[in-house]
């Protein structure tokens, strides 16, 4: 029986093997550092004093960590052994120390001295230990967090003891994986992969790093086992692009994820990927998904878990979380104020559920012009890691700004988004305030239907009146006109507890509750106008209780009636 706590692959995008990696999840030693004194006390000596345990990949915050403690942490220290694989050969290979988060500075000493650093809560780094190697090693991270800093991106976060609102318990330190992967020295960086479903072919583009370069590289494509392509480019120097025809191509689809196996050979490096065959674009008030009108349906996804916080218990609560969607009716999510695990977008990949790739930018000041210097960095980094997946339709660097944010933030990140990736459309601000957008949406807690109705029915937009949350944003354009937030209505099952927080009032029963649904989704569905919808939210998180399930998951509502309700025709 395996004890390792979340023992998956954590990056099934880009995989080398079983053996390529080893998963350094499970207990570490631990200490509070609630002085962040801890560097003058040589915490990251290998001798230091420790005093408590910790499970990884779970924050300290969290009950599965085993430490549970939920007041404030400025800083926080972990250590364990390093193992060295056997038979490991630092003339021919590297040894590469992978996280996948940790919030919100990093630093990462091996043997007492540091080797590594990285700023940003929700983006993975790696660092290079072969050069520090020694016949026993210890590793020491410090995790540095202030959330209530007006520098430093929280997403849901509380920025106060107490949970409230509308935001949740904070995550300190490590929450996603750690692991170690042994590599060749000159190998594939980075694979990416972009889709152009018109002309039957998609465009790989890779880069690589070594001391020396091969001439060229392989690309074997299948498609459920069987070999459909298989190209080779001349390579020369840390980067190419090729492209690899696919007539007839299987697309990528709503309920539907197709994906091509794709296996990437270069010298000794060999690297399994997958893509998927789907275009999207924008054209005139219309969204397209592979050159059909595409309706978004999606639900809020905040991304917390009763006992792990910010991470899942187990690979298998992120793909629920996905069919728990898809059940009622939902065909995707804004994965909100969260960089997700790779393994959720993963499971969206398999299933053809959409996704919206977002960003936690709460707690950063939008309005000062240092936030583009904190914010870029990360940003980057998630549009990076995410950019090959056929799931995510679009991105949305900010949520909900004030109205006096920096219009030139706006713009610039707008701007940088499309220049990474100019195969999909780009929210700047979800909500409130924009400046230059793709997609025109606003998020509306409306929860009388004749009011809601009379805002966004197709009357109203017949006359040309569109709502916007700000009257300092742009005006709408003629773009497709998303409503990516609403309902959120407060509804707590018989029996449960009945005080705490959600948008409105709140219904008496759950009869009340889809004759509500019902009639703000209507006026949604029912204008050609409005290109999709976004229900808040997925689940209750906390005290907040505006979930279709409950906080576990279990069923706080008919699924049937709100398939009926969310999956309702045009």
């Amino acid at each position: 029986m395996n004890t390792i706590p979340r023992p998956e692959f954590p990056r099934p995008q880009f995989f080398r093997g079983d053996k390529s990696w080893l998963n350094l999840n499970g207990e570490w030693d631990f200490e509070l550092d609630l002085g962040a004194s801890g560097d003058d006390r040589a915490m990251f000596a290998p001798d230091a004093t420790f005093t408590r345990k910790i499970t990884v990949p779970f924050c300290p915050e969290s009950k599965l960590s085993g430490v549970e403690y939920t007041d404030f942490i400025p800083q926080c220290w972990y250590r364990r052994d390093l193992p060295v694989p056997d038979g490991f050969d630092p003339s021919r290979e590297r040894l590469i120390l992978h996280f996948g988060a940790v919030d919100y500075k990093a630093a990462v000493f091996l043997n007492g001295v540091e080797i590594g650093s990285h700023i940003g809560g929700y983006t993975p780094f790696s660092v290079d230990v072969t050069d520090r190697l020694a016949e026993k090693n210890t590793l020491t991270v410090r995790a540095f967090s202030d959330v209530r800093s007006r520098f430093q991106p929280t997403g849901k976060q509380s920025e106060r003891y107490f949970n409230h609102g509308c935001v949740y318990t904070r995550t300190t330190g490590i929450w996603q994986t750690v692991w170690l992967e042994r590599v060749p020295r000159d190998r594939i960086e980075r694979a990416e992969f972009f889709p152009d479903v018109a002309n039957e072919k998609v465009v790989c583009r890779l880069t690589f790093v070594g001391d020396s370069f091969c001439d060229k590289v392989c690309a074997d494509v299948s498609y459920k086992g069987e070999r459909v392509a298989s190209v080779s480019a001349k390579v020369a120097g840390r980067a190419v692009s090729f492209e690899i025809a696919l007539p007839d191509p299987v697309l990528w689809d709503v309920g539907r994820g197709e994906l091509y196996d794709v296996r990437l050979t270069y010298g000794e490096d060999v690297v399994d990927s997958y893509f998927g065959m789907r275009s999207v674009f924008v054209e005139g008030d219309r969204l397209y998904l592979n050159g059909k009108e595409l309706f978004m349906r999606l639900v809020l996804d905040q991304g917390f878990y009763p006992d792990g916080v910010l991470t899942a218990p187990s690979d298998e609560a992120l793909r629920r979380d996905v069919e728990l969607a898809m059940d009622v009716g939902c065909n995707g999510a804004r994965l909100h104020m969260k960089v997700f695990e790779p393994r959720l977008i993963y499971h969206a990949d398999r299933a053809g559920y959409l996704l919206w790739g977002e960003y936690p930018n709460w707690g950063l000041d939008t309005t000062s012009d240092r936030a583009a210097q904190v914010m870029l960095p990360e940003w980057t980094e998630e549009v990076l890691r995410d950019v090959s997946s056929p799931a995510i339709i679009g991105w949305c660097p900010l949520n909900e700004t004030a109205e006096n944010a920096d219009a030139r933030l706006l713009r610039y990140l707008y701007d940088v988004t499309r220049s990474l990736d100019p195969s999909r459309p780009v929210i700047d601000s979800s909500g409130y305030l924009h400046v230059a957008t793709d997609i025109y949406d606003a998020h509306d807690y409306e929860q009388d239907p004749v009011k809601f109705a009379e805002r966004f029915g197709a009357e109203t937009m017949d006359r040309g009146e569109y709502f916007k949350n700000y009257n300092r944003s742009i005006p709408y354009g003629g773009q497709p006109y998303f409503v990516s937030e609403y309902g959120g209505t407060a509804f707590v099952s018989q029996g449960d507890r009945r005080s705490d927080w959600g948008y409105g009032t709140g219904v008496k029963d759950a009869e009340e509750f889809y004759t509500r649904l019902r009639g703000l989704t209507e006026a949604l569905v029912k204008n050609p106008h409005i290109c999709g919808f976004c229900y808040t939210q997925l689940t209750d998180v906390f005290q907040e209780v505006n979930g279709i399930y409950k906080f576990d998951r279990t069923p706080k509502l008919d699924a049937a009636k709100l398939r009926e309700i969310f999956g309702a025709k045009r």
